[in-house]
């Protein structure tokens, strides 16, 4: 699947070389702040998309990465890839230069090239931040017919630049006539229906575990850069894809490492944007390199995404790397023992044995001949430590999968659409009630306080799900109490991947004063 706009939707293509400002012109046409802007060069690797209006005009925005054609380098070259597959679909291209530096040998080359395409060019003269500076926009016209003096920083000359772009857009009307009634278009060409509702998912994680990976194979395409280098997403890249009668927005986030980590200004503000895009979606993919194992950095983003109330699915990537890691661990072990370790040595190397074809067992060859327990028991224990390492996690399901190979991606759809179920669960009042009579609230309670009474619940809202609770308790119910009620609320009514909230209704106390409501988020 290409990135392809959806017919009838306008497309600008915003191209240029490295640190010239095309990301704060992206967001100067999307009113937004979702591209990193900063002094350092080459921040902007993936392609990233808005939405934009402008007299009338509904039009789509790409930013891309800085262009560097004849660099070797594995990261330019795919950056350059990923911008030539915007402009393959772009209705109008931009390329934005340095008015202050004139004219350079790269802005010539990009311009012969973005020519060749033969897709409408205007020139956007950036950093002429005042009138006086006008005629610095004056040497690019050797590159193009149309050049425009902007400040993308103070909204000079943008107006005008937009009345260029735009002359031959269709009105917003025809565009929304034109989509079938009024359908939004998303990056792969995806459209959304008016009242469909969209399921937003964030793939967070820490750098380098395997996030674009997984976006490129759960959209079908080569949406985000994959780079063995640490922190190649640096913006969050969104995707639109719809599956069947389902339609999800992912949003590919920057790898999250602790501060201390982070040295480079753009690395600092990614990680404060991965954090912001969370708070966008409904649920969030946790990420963890299975061959590496879960880590101290795996643990706090994943305290992250429970704080911020987003329903949470782990996802053990690199499962094959993990298989092939523990088939080589057990061919190092075989080769270690010997007949001249005896018999303790021998009963070892037989257990393992047994290990290894036991009932409905399938084994995996290591070197040399060498067979393991198989993938299922394996992946059995290995939950069982996943698991120990994300106690307060125990609601989210985990799943075993490559991103690489695709083993087990198509399983995560169906996980993805019953986490997002479960978030929008509601249970009526009368259910739920008719449950906590059946509860035995007294197991919950300490000897040390005071016995508690639950006259009545009730579910205020959903996503995540919220329960009130009126009580005889004049101060907030314990944690442990909370933890046990969720126990056996889940226990009924599952809740599969979802935080649940907790609100009390406080008993007043003598003489009409009431302690208000607690807030228990969990």
């Amino acid at each position: 699947m290409t990135a392809k706009t959806q017919p009838g939707v306008p497309s600008i293509v915003i191209v240029g070389r490295p640190n010239v400002g095309k990301s704060t012109l992206f967001n100067r046409l999307t009113e937004s702040r979702r591209s990193i802007v900063t002094d350092e060069p080459g921040i902007t690797r993936d392609r990233i998309y808005g939405t934009a209006a402008w007299r009338g005009h509904a039009f789509e925005v790409v930013d891309t990465g800085g262009l560097l054609p004849e660099e070797k380098a594995a990261l330019p070259r795919e950056i350059f890839r990923q911008a030539r597959m915007a402009i393959e679909a772009a209705t109008q291209l931009v390329l934005v230069v340095d008015s202050r530096a004139g004219v350079t040998p790269l802005d010539a080359e990009l311009a012969r090239l973005l020519h060749r395409t033969g897709k409408p060019l205007l020139i956007a003269a950036n950093k002429v931040d005042t009138r006086q500076q006008e005629p610095l926009a004056a040497p690019f016209y050797e590159l193009a017919s149309a050049v425009y003096p902007v400040s993308a920083e103070h909204g000079l000359g943008v107006d005008d630049l937009l009345d260029a772009v735009t002359r031959s857009f269709p009105s917003a009307e025809t565009v929304v006539s034109e989509a079938g009634g009024g359908d939004v278009s998303g990056p792969l060409g995806t459209t959304v229906r008016p009242g469909q509702e969209v399921i937003d998912v964030a793939i967070i994680g820490r750098p380098n575990v395997g996030k674009s990976t997984l976006l490129n194979r759960l959209v079908g395409s080569e949406r985000a850069i994959v780079s063995p280098e640490p922190g190649t997403t640096r913006d969050a890249v969104d995707t639109l894809l719809r599956r069947g009668d389902k339609c999800y927005r992912f949003i590919d986030t920057a790898g999250i490492r602790r501060k201390g980590k982070t040295k480079l200004v753009a690395e600092k503000l990614s990680v404060v944007m991965a954090r912001k895009n969370l708070e966008r979606a409904d649920l969030a993919l946790l990420v963890v390199d299975a061959a590496q194992g879960v880590t101290s950095g795996d643990a706090t983003i994943a305290s992250y995404a429970q704080q911020s109330g987003r329903s949470v699915i782990i996802v053990m990537t690199k499962w094959d790397l993990a298989l092939e890691a523990a088939a080589q661990k057990a061919a190092r072990e075989a080769k270690s023992a010997s007949p001249l370790r005896g018999k303790r040595g021998s009963t070892a190397q037989s257990k393992r044995a047994a290990a290894g074809s036991g009932k409905g067992g399938r084994n995996v060859s290591g070197k040399g001949g060498t067979t393991i327990a198989d993938p299922g028991r394996l992946l059995y224990e290995y939950e069982r430590l996943v698991r120990a390492r994300f106690k307060f996690l125990a609601y989210a399901p985990v799943i075993f999968l490559s991103g690489l190979t695709g083993e087990r991606v198509d399983q995560l759809y169906g996980i993805i659409d019953q986490v997002a179920a479960e978030r929008r669960r509601r249970i009526s009042t009368g259910e739920l009630n008719r449950w906590l009579a059946q509860v035995d609230l007294d197991r919950g309670t300490s000897p040390a306080s005071r016995k508690v009474k639950i006259y009545y619940m009730t579910q205020a809202s959903s996503s995540p799900p919220t329960f009130v609770l009126f009580t005889n308790q004049t101060s907030r119910l314990h944690f442990s109490y909370e933890r046990f009620l969720e126990n056996q609320l889940r226990e009924q009514f599952h809740f599969v991947g979802t935080p649940i909230r907790f609100l009390q209704r406080l008993k007043e106390k003598r003489g009409g004063e009431r302690r208000g409501v607690s807030r228990k988020h969990r």
